[in-house]
């Protein structure tokens, strides 16, 4: 595993290292050691794993306020999708800034995303599937998402919108008085 640093603070992606022979691979998908400059003293808590079938569907964008929020290693075992997340910490220099991953299953990338950033995806492989790692519990009494087509945001999704769900699309837009999550 190969921890590498974005364009945006606080926000990594993780390479992994299949080992491979003739059966096929072996390849590790969390170490506290090699991942302990990024978890400080956090532990996962649970995990989970989304199927999303249609072309062009996206979840989110979602997060959780403190004391509840979370920090989540997400990763595509099956397809492929475009990951974005967009940070909401109040003061950080990179407020608003929202940045873009493609993962697919055969890349074995994961996508580190910390406390105080919002997450979503669109599917661009049907019946594709991810596994998320997160480091507290889940809680509706503390969850919070922004529109996917928020303006103020500019996201550039890469397909038209084929599915979403209600829920998503209750979402507020952030509007000019949102001053962020304070962690």
């Amino acid at each position: 595993m190969r921890v590498k640093k974005t364009e945006i603070s606080d926000l990594f992606t993780i390479e992994t290292c299949p080992i491979s022979d003739k059966r096929g691979s072996l390849t590790r998908l969390f170490c506290e050691d090699v991942l302990s400059t990024v978890m400080d003293s956090r532990k996962v808590v649970h995990i989970n794993k989304t199927v999303t079938k249609k072309v062009g569907a996206i979840r989110g964008l979602h997060f959780q306020y403190p004391p509840l929020a979370e920090m989540k290693f997400i990763q595509c075992i099956k397809g492929k999708v475009w990951d974005v997340v967009v940070d909401l910490r109040k003061n950080s220099p990179d407020f608003l800034s929202w940045h873009a991953e493609e993962l697919t299953a055969l890349d074995g990338r994961i996508l580190v995303v910390p406390e105080g950033f919002a997450h979503g995806f669109q599917v661009l492989e049907p019946y594709s599937e991810l596994l998320y790692f997160h480091t507290a519990p889940y809680n509706p009494l503390f969850q919070g998402g922004v529109r996917f087509d928020d303006g103020s945001l500019k996201i550039s999704w890469p397909l038209e919108v084929t599915d979403i769900s209600e829920n998503d699309m209750s979402w507020e837009s952030l509007g000019l008085n949102f001053e962020g999550i304070s962690l």
